[in-house]
């Protein structure tokens, strides 16, 4: 049970770089990224939880959107990493490669007890 939690907390701070990394040079609209995560083991996730945070990502400044026309429905909101974002996300990945090394380099030392 506390292996669930630390999951889910690492899960949630990591998933607005994952939708960042995701919207390199791709529109994408908020299902497709749903999708998209959902496709990667343990990055599950549900259109409730990816809308507030595409959300808070614009009002930051790190995507931009724009309504496109949809030919299965009603026009689809498309969202694109800013300059901004595409920052944010290389000082992530970062700081993100050194923080994995760490942990890592300890989980090693734990091992070969």
């Amino acid at each position: 049970m506390v292996a669930e939690k630390v999951f889910t907390q690492l899960r949630r701070g990591t998933l607005e770089y994952c939708v960042l990394a995701l919207l390199q040079g791709e529109p994408r609209y908020g299902f497709e990224l749903v999708k998209a995560l959902g496709e990667v083991d343990g990055l599950v996730t549900t259109e409730g939880t990816i809308y507030p945070l595409l959300a808070r990502l614009r009002r930051e400044g790190l995507v931009e959107t724009t309504w496109q026309e949809s030919e299965s429905g009603p026009p689809r909101r498309y969202y694109t990493s800013t300059a901004d974002g595409s920052r944010a996300l290389a000082d992530f990945t970062a700081d993100w490669e050194r923080f994995r090394t760490s942990v890592d380099a300890i989980l090693m030392k734990g091992k070969r007890r």
